[in-house]
């Protein structure tokens, strides 16, 4: 249960890390009327820029989808956690942004409660 904490409090880094990238798709999103498909468009560094202790890398793709890039080494787990990736999908409201955070091939143990499907 210990070593599941530890690696979900790894998983966490990389929601931390893409609260920059969530506001940007967001603000890009209110201001050109488009999602941003690449890190470029939404005034965000290069992907492999944004790393962390565990986070590889964080990038976008088509329509504002976060790419959260775990580090193949150093997560760990059973089964294994390392190298695995969690996805943020943005949905455009009225007024804001709701991501799911529910898909991408990280095992449902180790994502916070609000990405776990």
């Amino acid at each position: 249960a210990y070593q599941d904490y530890t690696i979900r409090a790894k998983v966490t880094e990389g929601l931390g890390l893409a609260g920059a990238a969530k506001v940007a798709v967001a603000e890009t999103y209110s201001s050109k009327g488009v999602a941003p498909s690449t890190n470029p468009s939404a005034g965000l560094a290069a992907a492999a820029s944004i790393v962390g202790n565990s986070v590889a890398s964080i990038g976008l793709s088509g329509q504002g989808v976060i790419n959260i890039s775990y580090r193949a080494t150093g997560l760990g787990g059973s089964p294994t956690a390392d190298g695995k990736h969690v996805i943020m999908v943005p949905s455009f409201l009225a007024g804001g942004v709701k991501w799911n955070c529910t898909t991408g091939d990280m095992p449902a143990k180790y994502r916070p409660a609000q990405c776990r499907p």
